[in-house]
C-alpha cells in the first residue's frame, strides 16, 4: 500500500496517462467512479510547455487544475526528449530541446526539473535520466548510465532542499537504467537503493529490446531494489507484460497502449484481443464483454461499436478507452487478490495465456 497525502494506493497497481493532464477521451468522472483510477500520471515535458508552469502554480498545482483529488505522479521528461532525438542535445548541464509545438529551445536540468515538478505538484515525481534505445551499444550505454547517475546526484540534493509548494508531500522516484547489460543494472540499482527514496522506478525497457530480456533485466533489477519499497516499471505495457512484471516483484506501471490502441479499435478482455474494425461484429448483438467485469454499460453491443469506429464516431474511442482502462485496472486488482489469495502463480499462468488470444 502506497500512502500519498491525496489517498492510498494499494499494489499492484496500473496508473492510466493524462499526459497534458488528461486521460484522452475519459473525464475524470470515468476515472474516479467508473473504472475506480487510483493514480493517474501526467507528463512533465508536456505540461511544462503547455500550459506552462506559471499557470499551473496560479492554478494550485496540476490536481486543482484538472480537478482531480486523487493521486498523481509525473515523470521527468526524459523520455519525451530521447523521442525528440532530433532536435535534442545532451551535456552534462543537461537535455536541450526545441518544442515540438513551436520550435522554441528549451533546457531540462536535473535541477529545474526538481522545480518544474514542485509546480505541477505531483505526489510522486520522477528524477531527470537519459532513456538510450533498448539496441544500444555497451560503450553507449555506460557513458548513458554514467550521465544519469551524476544528474540524480544533483536532482536528489535539489529535492532533498526543497519543499511542495502547495501544502502537501512530494516524493521523488530515482530511474534505474542501464540497457540490456545485467552487470550495469545491478550497479544502477546499487546506487539507486543506496539513496533510500520513498520509491524506485525501472526505465529504459520496452523501447526495443525483446520480452524475455526485458523480463531478465527487471529480475536483476528487483534483485537489488528494496521490496518494501514501491517498484515502478515505466512504459508498459501489454497486459501479458503486467502479468509477468508483477510476478517478479513490480509495483507500479503505465503505458498508453490501452488507451491509444483502443482509440484505434483493439478491445482488451479476459478473454482475449478483439479488433472492432473487424466485419465479423457487424451483426454481433451481445454486450462488448458478455460476462465478467464490467466497464461501461452493456447496453453497448459489439456490432454497435463496430458502427461507430467505421463511422468514425469519438463515442467509438470513449467507449473503447473506458473500456480497456477498466480491464487493466481489474487485471491488477485480480493479480492483488490471488497475491494475497496464494494462488497468483496458477492464475497467472491461464490469464497470459487468455490475455494474448486474438478474439
Amino acid at each position: 500500500m502506497i500512502t500519498t497525502d491525496h489517498g492510498q494506493i494499494p499494489t499492484p497497481i496500473f496508473m492510466p496517462v493524462g499526459t497534458v493532464g488528461s486521460v484522452k477521451a475519459v473525464h475524470a468522472r470515468e476515472l474516479r467512479d467508473d473504472i475506480d483510477a487510483k493514480i493517474i500520471l501526467g507528463n512533465t515535458y508536456h505540461l511544462y510547455l503547455r500550459p506552462g508552469t506559471e499557470i499551473l502554480r496560479q492554478a494550485g498545482g496540476l490536481h486543482k487544475f484538472i480537478g482531480w483529488e486523487r493521486p498523481i505522479l509525473t515523470d521527468s521528461g526524459g523520455f519525451q526528449v530521447f523521442s525528440l532525438s532530433s532536435i535534442r542535445k545532451l551535456t552534462e548541464e543537461g537535455a536541450t530541446f526545441r518544442s515540438h509545438i513551436d520550435g522554441s529551445k528549451h533546457l531540462f536540468t536535473p535541477e529545474n526539473v526538481v522545480d518544474i515538478e514542485r509546480a505541477i505538484g505531483a505526489d510522486i515525481m520522477m528524477a531527470l535520466d537519459e532513456c538510450p534505445p533498448g539496441t544500444s551499444e555497451r560503450a553507449y550505454a555506460r557513458k548513458s548510465l554514467d550521465l544519469t547517475m551524476r544528474w540524480l546526484d544533483r536532482g536528489w540534493k535539489r529535492y532533498k532542499s526543497t519543499e511542495g509548494l502547495y501544502g502537501y508531500s512530494q516524493a521523488y522516484f530515482p530511474i534505474v537504467q542501464g540497457c540490456t547489460f545485467p552487470d550495469l543494472r545491478r550497479e544502477a540499482a546499487e546506487r539507486v537503493a543506496e539513496l533510500g527514496a520513498d520509491g524506485n522506478a525501472i526505465g529504459g525497457l520496452a523501447v526495443g529490446e525483446p520480452a524475455e530480456v526485458m523480463y531478465d533485466m527487471i529480475e536483476v533489477v528487483n534483485e537489488i531494489l528494496p521490496a518494501d519499497k514501491p517498484r515502478y516499471l515505466m512504459g508498459v505495457g501489454t497486459p501479458a507484460n503486467i502479468l509477468e512484471a508483477i510476478d517478479r516483484g513490480v509495483d507500479m506501471m503505465d503505458c498508453v497502449m490501452p488507451t491509444r490502441n483502443g482509440r484505434n479499435g483493439m478491445l482488451f478482455t479476459p478473454y482475449g484481443i478483439m479488433n472492432m474494425r473487424n466485419a465479423k461484429w457487424a451483426n454481433d448483438f451481445s454486450p462488448i464483454q458478455e460476462d465478467g467485469p464490467v466497464y461501461v454499460d452493456r447496453v453497448y453491443t459489439r456490432a454497435y461499436l463496430r458502427h461507430l469506429f467505421i463511422a468514425q464516431e469519438s463515442l467509438a474511442m470513449q467507449i473503447a478507452s473506458i473500456h480497456n482502462l477498466g480491464f487493466y485496472l481489474w487485471l491488477v486488482r485480480e493479480a492483488r487478490r490471488h497475491i494475497i489469495d496464494g494462488d497468483f502463480a496458477r492464475w497467472k499462468a491461464e490469464m497470459v495465456e487468455n490475455v494474448t488470444r486474438r478474439l
